[in-house]
């Protein structure tokens, strides 16, 4: 099993470089709706519904974020509009206000129409975000992404090896608050490397302020904690559904939604940042 994911793991990095720095800007909005269309396929199983529904659900949603990325004149590589700022204004509310209400409270009666409504907030601003952040700088887009996975890893490794309290057992029994720990002071680090090495291609709100070491730290620990709240969210979705995975699209990880998750909640706060 281990194996299986790590061969997945890198043959899944291999191929996200690729399509990162070397696709045109109409080939990388093509893999983004891709990656939104089979969101959305597994999202819809957070809501039980039929194939055909699925599928009717996938095709709306990704012919909305399509048409939204060519009317907010992402299409071609362009640097987006203002038009952009409400969007990622209602995601970050969404996961700093909604999601949190949401995991505290674990409803367990709710009309498959909610679910699919959540959907659209979580999947649209996240398929703008990688069209936006890739167009801006492509350096830019790995570096916020690369941040989720180190605090992943972080949070995975010193979470088995030092976790004893957990930190939401009802909804992801494996995490826990040392975990967690870990994953902040990992990204802590990564903050102070980015702004040090490559503070370049940090957003230029932080680049350009005043004591930016500090404020590039707070914006990732940030970023490091929505991370968390994307995953547990997710997780409590699935468990909502009864499914243990969104799906089986990849070996040894499970669906999409499973290796996007914690990305869903942080590229539209990264992508708002950059904008302003």
């Amino acid at each position: 099993m281990l194996r299986e994911r790590v061969v997945t793991a890198v043959i899944l990095a291999i191929g996200v470089l690729a399509a990162l720095f070397w696709l045109p800007a109409t080939g990388w909005l093509a893999l983004a709706a891709l990656v939104l269309a089979v969101g959305a396929w597994e999202w819809a199983g957070f809501a039980r519904l039929s194939r055909p529904a699925r599928v009717v659900y996938a095709a709306v949603t990704t012919a909305a974020g399509a048409a939204a990325a060519i009317g907010l004149n992402l299409w071609d590589g362009g640097a987006g509009t203002l038009a952009l700022l409400p969007v990622y204004a209602a995601a970050i509310a969404f996961w700093v206000v909604v999601a949190p209400l949401w995991l505290a409270r674990r409803p367990t009666h709710t009309v498959s129409a909610l679910i699919l409504g959540f959907g659209w907030i979580v999947l649209l601003p996240t398929f703008l975000a990688l069209v936006h952040l890739r167009n801006l700088n492509p350096l830019g887009l790995l570096l916020f992404m690369a941040l989720v996975w180190i605090a992943d890893i972080a949070a995975y490794f010193v979470g088995r090896r030092f976790g004893r309290r957990k930190l939401a057992p009802r909804v992801s029994p494996g995490k826990t608050w040392e975990g967690l720990g870990g994953a902040v002071a990992a990204t802590a680090v990564y903050a102070l490397a980015w702004i040090a090495f490559l503070g370049d291609s940090s957003p230029t709100l932080v680049h350009d302020a005043p004591w930016s070491a500090a404020w590039m730290l707070l914006l990732v620990e940030m970023l490091t904690l929505l991370s968390v709240i994307g995953d547990l969210f997710e997780s409590a979705m699935k468990r909502r559904a009864g499914l243990k995975d969104s799906g089986n699209l990849l070996p040894g990880h499970g669906g999409l939604l499973d290796r996007i998750d914690a990305l869903t909640a942080v590229l539209p706060a990264a992508a708002l940042v950059s904008l302003i």
